[in-house]
């Protein structure tokens, strides 16, 4: 048995990349401890909202994955669970919140344990000191225990972590469907076999690779674009970067060569070229069937949201209704009060003698007056009454649209978690299509297609050094261009890989012990800058 683990963040991407059914088998959320959702990517979300709320930690996961060994009996899940918390207990992540995930991939069960860092009682993140060698002491006593048998590396001083391999790597292996392992002894092997830089190149041309110029000084480009430092592609630790550097520096200057970029656009087109279609029937037939799994498992997320939107339509509807009820009676009430009103003023105004002396005395006039008056009071109490009702309605359905939201935000999130969850299924796919393809076109041999001068493009196949002579490029490019063109001769990699890097003949260059170029400085220029840093009014007058 063997487990890997690391401290990461991007628990969003790590959600996504273990719910992937594409690249498994069986997919099974085992259990989502200290969190309030009940999946993967709310779980992850809580666990960085708390990282970034009570401390800095970025990687604020501990992942650790289980891997037992096929050859060996089947751990069952008391198994799993008796590990788990013997690492929980040795690494402190007892109390803390916790995610564990099956896979099957073709046929091998394993977990994968996610554990949050972060102490939220004390507001800060666990301490992980020596976690690899506390895992590798509870897997050699969890293998005593159970009768299991290890790789010899538990044993050794240092541990496997030789026999581990990063997820880039990885990533290249399913990239490219050619073991890394091989990748490394096929470049080793071209370390060995070759007696000056000049062979070294064109050996890892013949291989597949360009050497190129990245972050670091050395690193190769394979057929496929991927790129690795090359110290760390020569297996054999009597190799040194600083070796490498002086045995390809006087040839191959690391200004001279191509960068990443150049170089992955170098081989694109070809690889582009010789890649054909591969059994686009069945691409479309394994897309079909993707397709239709990935409706199936939506089916039962849309429907729970398409019946909690016909729910909240209803209780709209609704609550719109019972307003609208509210502003009617409000309105009716108050014209019910006028109309009274007006009723009793008119039986009071019928002609008699009273209302002959009202108005010979000007006491209805009066009288007329107040009742305007209190209309007018009545009506501005029900304009005032009208416009807190509305105030009170606005927030009513303020608040039921907060609560629909609050209901359907869960639905949303699900939905959008979902659509991640297709793509990378829908990247995986391709990956394993063109995987084939790769596979197919090499005849199932373990290395890269051989790399041939004719793909390159119009002009010099690798830059020039920016020392190089002009003439000299015009004249490289000339020749490439007509070995691209009419293909009359084939081209030595390492020869002209070698001039293209070196420029110019001797006698442009000059005499110098490197070969290299050193163009020659005016002293007139080189003081003038410095006396016009120095002072700029003495620079003015002269």
């Amino acid at each position: 048995m063997i487990s890997f683990a690391s401290e990461r963040g991007l628990g969003q991407d790590l959600a996504t990349h273990l719910l992937n059914a594409e690249q498994n088998e069986l997919v099974e959320l085992a259990y989502v401890r200290g969190a309030v959702a009940d999946d993967l990517h709310g779980a992850f979300a809580e666990w960085e909202v708390q990282a970034k709320a009570l401390t800095k930690c970025k990687n604020y996961l501990y992942s650790m994955s289980i891997n037992p060994d096929p050859a060996q009996d089947r751990l069952s899940r008391d198994q799993y669970m008796d590990y788990i918390k013997r690492v929980e207990v040795k690494l402190g992540l007892e109390n803390q919140p916790c995610a564990a995930v099956f896979h099957i991939k073709n046929g091998r069960e394993h977990c994968h344990v996610v554990w949050s860092k972060i102490d939220v009682e004390k507001e800060k993140a666990v301490h992980l000191a020596f976690d690899h060698d506390k895992l590798m002491a509870v897997t050699r006593q969890f293998a005593k225990d159970h009768s299991l048998n290890l790789p010899q590396g538990y044993y050794k001083k240092g541990g496997n972590s030789k026999e581990q391999m990063t997820l880039y790597q990885k990533e290249q292996e399913r990239i490219t469907g050619i073991p890394h392992d091989e990748l490394v002894r096929q470049i080793t092997d071209a370390w060995r076999g070759s007696d000056n830089a000049k062979a070294f190149v064109q050996a890892l041309a013949d291989k597949g690779f360009i050497l190129a110029q990245g972050k670091r000084p050395y690193v190769v480009v394979d057929f496929y674009g991927n790129v690795n430092a090359l110290p760390r592609l020569i297996d054999d630790k009597r190799v040194r970067t600083k070796d490498i550097r002086a045995f390809l520096e006087k040839s191959y200057p690391s200004e001279s060569l191509p960068t990443v970029l150049e170089a992955r656009k170098l081989i694109g087109d070809h690889r582009k070229s010789i890649e054909a279609d591969f059994r686009k029937e069945q691409r479309d037939e394994q897309m079909s069937l993707l397709k239709r799994s990935q409706a199936l498992r939506r089916k039962d997320v849309e429907k729970d949201a398409g019946r909690l939107k016909v729910k909240h339509d209803l209780e709209q509807t609704m609550l719109l209704q019972r307003q609208k009820e509210a502003r009617i009676d409000l309105r009716w009430q108050c014209f019910r009060i006028l109309k009274e009103r007006k009723c009793q003023r008119q039986k009071a105004d019928q002609p008699s003698l009273t209302r002959f002396l009202g108005q010979l005395t000007g006491v209805k006039f009066i009288r007329d007056k107040l009742q305007e008056r209190q209309d007018r009071k009545l009506l501005t109490a029900y304009r005032e009454e009208r416009k807190q009702l509305l105030k009170t309605q606005k927030l009513e359905r303020g608040d039921l649209n907060q609560k629909h939201s609050n209901a359907m935000f869960d639905t949303r999130r699900k939905l959008k978690t979902l659509d991640q969850i297709e793509k990378r299924e829908i990247k995986t796919l391709e990956q394993g299509i063109t995987r084939e393809a790769r596979v197919a076109q090499r005849g199932g041999k373990p290395h890269m297609p051989k790399l041939k001068l004719d793909m390159a493009p119009r002009g010099m196949p690798f830059p020039a050094s920016p020392r190089a002579n002009n003439n000299k490029a015009k004249t490289l490019e000339n020749e490439f261009i007509q070995a691209r063109d009419h293909k009359t001769r084939d081209i030595d990699l390492a020869e002209e890989f070698g001039r293209a890097a070196s420029g110019g003949d001797d006698s442009a260059r000059g005499s110098t012990d490197s070969g290299q170029i050193k163009p020659k400085r005016n002293p007139d220029i080189v003081r003038h800058r410095l006396t016009r840093s120095r002072d700029n009014e003495a620079e003015h007058e002269r």
